[in-house]
């Protein structure tokens, strides 16, 4: 079957699953931000799709992809600038006051599993097998690294979820790497992973300017922000 599916009508697939792009911060500090709204996504007349979004609440990132804040840039851009890494926990100073988020807290707060693989790369064998013909546009087996384009049309809107609000990854996006292929068929297959340990290690990136991670997460540290007592973030983005 070849692939007749055109950028074009990819978008306008996306589109219609109310993935919510926040605005472009005018500061390169921070990256777009995709946040998924699953009670419409649930409802869609469309079989595939519906599974492919069930399998994300199944693997318990609904509280992470599906939750909502404003934007306060001006807190996110301070929040970065003055970030660094301590006892495992990431700390920040905003408008003087001290900010430390720990991995319990962060896991906490968006309602992630903290039991499961940690190691992507343990995901069972058989099951990405089973996944390189499972996620292809043409039935023929994939490799873990491929074209976006070589997907089926669902499984092309999990990478783009997966490396916009996971892994938050810079530049395009037509190439599928070999981790999220592995992200992708963990969630997929329902395999029970650590997502409070591995989203928390990849903030911990974020906020360290010697890794090449792209900043992101900007809904989440607005929400974990306002959850501090007494904290006033000034006006939000609109």
């Amino acid at each position: 079957m070849a692939d007749q599916t055109s950028d074009d009508e990819i978008t306008l697939i996306s589109g219609s699953l109310s993935l919510v792009t926040l605005s472009a911060m005018a500061s390169s500090l921070v990256s777009n931000t995709n946040q998924v709204h699953f009670a419409y996504d649930l409802a869609m007349d469309n079989s595939e799709m519906v599974a492919m979004f069930e399998a994300l609440v199944a693997s318990g990132l609904n509280g992470f992809l599906g939750c909502m804040s404003d934007i306060f840039e001006s807190a996110l851009i301070e929040f970065y600038h003055n970030a660094s890494l301590q006892d495992d926990k990431i700390f920040s100073t905003i408008q003087g006051k001290l900010v430390e988020i720990s991995e319990e807290i962060f896991a906490r707060n968006f309602q992630l599993p903290v039991e499961g693989l940690i190691d992507i790369n343990e995901v069972p064998k058989d099951l990405i097998f089973y996944a390189r013909t499972e996620f292809s546009f043409t039935d023929e087996q994939l490799s873990t690294s491929c074209k976006k384009r070589e997907l089926k049309i669902e499984y092309r809107l999990l990478s783009d979820i997966v490396a916009k609000s996971i892994t938050v990854k810079a530049g395009s996006f037509d190439a599928v790497t070999h981790e999220r292929f592995l992200l992708m068929t963990a969630i997929f297959g329902g395999v029970s992973v650590n997502w409070g340990r591995l989203l928390f290690k990849i903030f911990k990136d974020m906020a360290t300017p010697e890794t090449r991670q792209a900043r992101g997460y900007a809904v989440h540290i607005c929400i974990l922000l306002t959850n501090i007592p007494y904290f006033e973030l000034g006006d939000c983005e609109d």
